[in-house]
């Protein structure tokens, strides 16, 4: 088996001679290996940009890096940014320059890959349940969920992420257990496990974002009768309707970027693949990068507060570019949920796009 094979090989080299015990996995022709490196390049470099935007305008303003919210869109934008560099880089090593390492750094970079996407799913599990615990509980909310709470729950998922990510490295390989079709190195039960892990993941957004809908669609009724009627039946409309769209797109990006690559993992586990599938799998992997680079825009670019942000963070630089002085006191920009309330045209459990909650 060549899985075995490359299990025992070292540094690309067997019996003083030039030797790819991983051959098999290189499947790409020269002018899909061009494709894949201009789509990685291209889309890797945007998305850590993006997410690099994300983490600046974030961890600069101290109101926000205060607040549970955005520490765990914090942990999404970080996850992401590794995901685009780290896949990115190992990726086109692999399939382009198709270079070969030892087995134990090979396992690190495969497990480096794996830690920063399943730490994305898990950053937007958590991300999801943050959004239908201020739904859920509005009047306990900073209670429920502190700043201390939000990192302990973030260091444990990333500490989880780790560690499953990292079992092969850990001695988990194939041989004599059956190969992967996929992954060099990569035994069939561990990604069975670690497919059952992220379904569990999913599972949790989907159920989430289910209730937060409900909830929203409730709290909605509820405030059009606690006011009367005075809210138009238009207006909850618009409301439920614009949710929906919101809810829409995060479920939506989420099915279509991770599916195509899922289906095939979950298909090689049940029969050989051909080469032709094989090229097909490595191109659906670059949906996943895709989807590191819409959940910025998603989670994070939608949110008014990072906005007006991203705005005073640019007339500060226009004043010290100009001379007229230190960047000065960072502005306070109002929570779009407070701005909401005050002119009683929304409901104030959620930002009127992006769900976010007042801390």
């Amino acid at each position: 088996m060549e899985g075995c094979s490359a299990a025992s090989a070292a540094n690309g080299s067997k019996d003083g001679l030039d030797f790819n015990p991983m051959k098999e996995y290189m499947v790409l022709s020269t002018q899909q290996q061009i494709a894949v490196a201009v789509l990685c390049i291209l889309l890797g470099l945007l998305s850590a940009l993006e997410n690099l935007a994300v983490l600046y305008l974030i961890l600069s303003s101290r109101r926000l890096r205060r607040r549970p919210s955005y520490l765990f869109i914090s942990s999404l934008a970080a996850a992401d940014f590794l995901a685009s560099v780290v896949f990115a880089c190992n990726f086109v090593n692999f399939h382009v320059f198709q270079g070969v390492d030892s087995k134990a750094v090979f396992l690190l970079k495969i497990g480096s890959v794996t830690l920063t996407f399943t730490a994305s799913v898990g950053s937007l599990l958590l991300t999801a349940i943050d959004r239908y615990l201020c739904l859920r509980y509005p009047p306990t909310y900073k209670a429920l969920l502190t700043c201390r709470k939000a990192l302990v729950t973030l260091g444990i998922m990333w500490v989880l992420s780790a560690f499953v990510s990292y079992l092969p490295l850990m001695g988990w390989t194939c041989c004599p257990s059956p190969c992967s079709e996929l992954f060099p190195l990569i035994p069939n039960n561990y990604l069975l496990g670690w497919l059952l892990f992220i379904a569990f993941l999913f599972a949790g957004i989907l159920v989430t974002y289910g209730h937060v809908l409900w909830k929203a669609h409730q709290h909605v009724a509820s405030l059009a009768e606690h006011r009367d009627g005075q809210v138009p039946g238009m207006t909850r409309m618009r409301l439920d309707v614009m949710l929906a769209k919101t809810l829409g797109v995060v479920l939506a990006v989420l099915f279509v970027c991770w599916f195509p690559a899922l289906v095939l993992m979950v298909y090689s586990l049940a029969t050989p693949l051909s080469d032709q599938v094989k090229k097909v799998f490595a191109f659906c992997s670059l949906l996943c990068l895709v989807h590191s680079m819409a959940n910025p825009i998603i989670y994070a670019l939608r949110s008014g507060e990072l906005r007006a942000s991203a705005r005073h963070r640019l007339a500060c630089w226009k004043k010290h570019l100009r001379g007229l002085g230190p960047e000065g006191k960072e502005e306070g920009p109002r929570s779009s949920v407070t701005e909401t309330e005050a002119d009683g045209k929304v409901a104030p459990w959620a930002d009127s796009r992006g769900l976010y909650c007042s801390d």
